[in-house]
């Protein structure tokens, strides 16, 4: 059976440090060490007063999806929240 998705309105944000969009951070010395299997290149690195570098994400049913560069946060009606790349946002989401 072949069908299409049900098209949803969505808020599509991109993402600023300091406005409460992400759902939380974690250490980037645990991201890289129990977490190997994610490209580390363009994360977003926050570093805390005490020294520590900090990483931003967003929670979801799937587990964590660490915050890029010029990623976007996309916040369904539903209140689902994904990231998705600032190459790719406008393929999948049309500007009303």
């Amino acid at each position: 059976m072949r069908c299409r998705r049900t098209p949803m309105e969505a808020e599509v944000l991109e993402y600023k440090l300091d406005c409460g969009m992400e759902d939380g951070f974690t250490l980037w010395s645990e991201i890289v060490t129990a977490e190997g299997y994610i490209i580390t290149d363009n994360l977003i690195k926050i570093q805390r007063p005490n020294g520590s570098i900090v990483c931003p994400y967003i929670a979801h049913h799937r587990g964590r999806t660490y915050i890029n560069e010029g990623d976007y946060i996309i916040i369904d009606d539903d209140g689902t929240k994904h990231v998705c790349g600032k190459d790719k946002v406008f393929e999948r989401y049309e500007k009303l």
